[in-house]
């Protein structure tokens, strides 16, 4: 009798949950919850501050996708950016982008990405960014990415990727910065 009272005790304690509300079973939570667009905001783990992230939709059965941010070290030592992870692709890279000779080149960065004492470093489009390859599926407009930054210093941190349009220079919601003059400062 005591353990009747105690179960009955138990469930008068549980938060009511509607009748019209679906259970997703824990397996698929974090899956879905990664689907759901990402409100802008801030991630801080130690020094570092990431903001303004987002990732470009890609086109359909596209192999890779590019994710972009500020990270600011707020700290007295330099850190740097060792690698990156998502359960959205096979690979996540950390990439920079240059003109060589009038090409523009890509290249992986295995030594990762110094985040300089007091600075802000930007990853941006045809610059310092991530490449996430061999996707699981294709970055939709709308929805979110979730990657996990690994610091040399700091740690880990867990960011939400808003992705906006193919073409997006900011995350949605924001106001893009001036694109550059596409006719090399010509007037016309």
């Amino acid at each position: 009798m005591k353990l009747l009272h105690l179960a009955v005790a138990a469930l008068a304690v549980l938060p009511v949950i509607p009748a019209a509300l679906p259970l997703i079973p824990a397996a698929h939570a974090a899956s879905m919850m990664s689907m759901a667009p990402a409100k802008p905001k801030n991630w801080t783990v130690g020094d570092i501050v990431v903001s303004g992230a987002y990732a470009r939709a890609t086109l359909p059965n596209a192999p890779v996708g590019g994710g972009f941010f500020s990270i600011t070290n707020k700290g007295n030592a330099d850190d740097t950016l060792m690698s990156a992870s998502s359960p959205a692709a096979g690979s996540v890279q950390l990439h920079d982008m240059k003109m060589e000779g009038g090409v523009m080149r890509m290249r992986p960065l295995a030594d990762g990405i110094t985040i300089p004492a007091g600075k802000t470093v930007a990853l941006a489009p045809n610059g310092l960014h991530l490449m996430f390859t061999q996707l699981k599926q294709r970055f939709e407009k709308g929805k979110s990415v979730v990657v996990t930054l690994t610091f040399a210093k700091a740690g880990t941190l867990t960011v939400e990727l808003p992705v906006g349009d193919v073409g997006a220079n900011a995350p949605p919601g924001a106001s893009a910065p001036a694109a550059p003059n596409a006719m090399g400062g010509m007037k016309m």
